[in-house]
């Protein structure tokens, strides 16, 4: 018999929360081998991250399409960092408990918090829509090199690129107060340190 409190029956809740968590989970440790793999399909369902500073080296940025798993397209810009500085990191997405009625709940990772402790990365990608940051300095930066050309950074062979379309890159990229919104993240290592998942019902989003 399920156990029931009030009127939640709980492993009714579970049959659909575990899922759900385990899906979007996928923001915080994500993936194979540093790359998004060719048969990658996003979930259609962008997410926030922001971070308090960013410190990369190999920095590239460029275009590509992801496509969801009922096969939309999806435009999205690449940042990609051979390694990656990150402190008060925060990603969050939305996850929908109406079927159980329970509305919307808030899923939220957080790391990199304690001083000294920063998150790090290696082989960091992010597929983005949008990307604001109250400071940003790119160190050796080349605008318009053509993503077959790309050499400072890392551009993924499993991307759906022109070689001759544009990117820029550069040495080493410094932000500072980012707020983005991503479909994908991966990663060969993500490191989170003094890392906190929480699930709330109030609007809990990094920004």
């Amino acid at each position: 018999m399920s156990q029931t409190f009030g009127k939640t029956r709980w492993k009714r809740f579970a049959v659909v929360m575990v899922p759900s968590i385990a899906a979007t989970a996928a923001i915080g440790v994500s993936m194979a081998q540093g790359a998004l793999a060719a048969s990658f399909d996003i979930s259609g369902q962008s997410f926030k991250v922001s971070a308090d500073s960013l410190h990369g080296d190999g920095f590239a940025q460029y275009g590509t399409v992801d496509k969801t798993h009922d096969g939309k397209a999806v435009p999205v810009a690449v940042s990609s960092f051979k390694s990656a500085t990150i402190t008060g990191l925060c990603q969050s997405v939305p996850v929908d408990l109406s079927a159980v009625g329970l509305g919307t709940w808030y899923m939220r990772i957080d790391a990199g918090t304690q001083a000294g402790n920063p998150v790090t990365a290696k082989n960091l990608y992010i597929d983005m829509t949008d990307l604001q940051a109250t400071k940003a300095t790119f160190n050796g930066i080349n605008i318009g090199v053509a993503t077959g050309a790309v050499s400072k950074g890392n551009v993924s062979s499993n991307d759906k690129t022109d070689p001759n379309a544009f990117a820029q890159e550069s040495d080493s990229a410094d932000l500072t107060g980012v707020k983005q919104t991503a479909w994908a993240t991966s990663a060969g290592t993500f490191a989170l340190t003094g890392m906190h998942l929480s699930l709330a019902k109030s609007n809990a989003e990094c920004f």
